[in-house]
């Protein structure tokens, strides 16, 4: 199985309800072909580039964070606490339709890869925190 299948299973296995958030190294048996599994992917899209900047982005997570995200062209980003405009940084890159973001907060490290929703500009990811499984988040785009 290759990057992106690991991405979209475990995210899969999440959304579906049919596991908590699992680690890549801890997902179930393929499910590749099955029904549910492809109606869900069918639900999914892939991201352009003039998918991601241009516009913020409100991050939350299911421990209640909320951010404002802004992605720059030169594959930067900026991210703001949105209440009291706490202030990180990042980077983004766009690999096989999939947003890819690493953030630094002090000692820290969060990274996660953006599945894009077809019908609605809500997406979602789960992320890792200093490589451990960390939260399940959505990303609305704000125009």
């Amino acid at each position: 199985m290759n990057e992106k299948q690991q991405i979209l299973l475990q995210l899969f296995c999440r959304e579906t309800g049919q596991h908590a958030l699992v680690d890549k190294d801890q997902l179930p048996a393929p499910v590749l072909q099955h029904q549910v599994y492809q109606a869900w992917l069918a639900s999914k899209a892939d991201f352009r580039i003039s998918d991601i900047t241009g516009g913020h982005w409100l991050k939350t997570c299911t421990a209640g964070y909320i951010t404002e995200v802004i992605f720059h062209q030169d594959g930067k980003l900026d991210e703001y606490r949105l209440f009291d405009r706490f202030h990180t940084q990042g980077e983004w890159r766009l690999a096989q339709g999939l947003l890819h973001v690493a953030i630094g907060k002090g000692d820290n490290r969060y990274t996660f890869a953006v599945v894009a929703q077809q019908e609605v500009n809500i997406h979602s990811a789960v992320e890792h925190k200093n490589g451990e499984l960390h939260s399940y988040l959505k990303l609305a785009q704000v125009k």
